[in-house]
């Protein structure tokens, strides 16, 4: 059964191969469409640095489809980030790549690794703005991903 994966890109070190941030999360989104098959993408959007990340950050979210399930994802992710040259440190710290799964149009899911949606999604503009752009009626609980963007950009707290 095929599953269709919201995927948070960023970035915020230059790589020796696709040089500043966006250009990896471009190559990113070129990977991730070679290894699951694209659905869609956002446009990349520059932010300022979060937690203790230091450097501004490149950021988007591409949608692809496959027929693994989430922990499989998971594991497939984390292995893009270390052929990008993501190597363990700070978790808040500058990163060449970060791939997080926010949905998954199997629902809810939980385990000791990953939890979907993920806890962060709704505080997190960096990431609601892009996921808004190609899923805005994608649902999160009760509320669509624009309502919680517009949400989110009004500074109304998430209930």
């Amino acid at each position: 059964m095929s599953h269709l994966y919201a995927i948070a890109i960023g970035s915020n070190r230059p790589h020796g191969r696709y040089g500043r941030p966006a250009g990896v999360v471009e190559a990113a989104i070129a990977r991730l469409d070679h290894e699951f098959g694209l659905f869609d993408a956002s446009p990349i959007v520059l932010n300022a640095a979060h937690g203790g990340a230091g450097r501004d950050f490149a950021n988007a979210v591409a949608m692809v489809e496959s027929d693994i399930g989430p922990a499989q994802m998971l594991g497939r992710l984390k292995s893009i980030e270390r052929a990008f040259g993501r190597r363990g440190g700070r978790r808040w710290g500058p990163r060449v790549l970060d791939l997080d799964v926010l949905l998954w149009s199997g629902g809810r899911w939980r385990s000791r690794r990953l939890t979907i949606p993920h806890p962060q999604l709704a505080r997190r503009s960096f990431v609601l703005q892009p996921l808004a752009a190609i899923a805005p009626g994608w649902r999160v609980g009760a509320l669509a991903v624009r309502h919680l963007a517009h949400r989110l950009a009004r500074g109304v707290p998430k209930r």
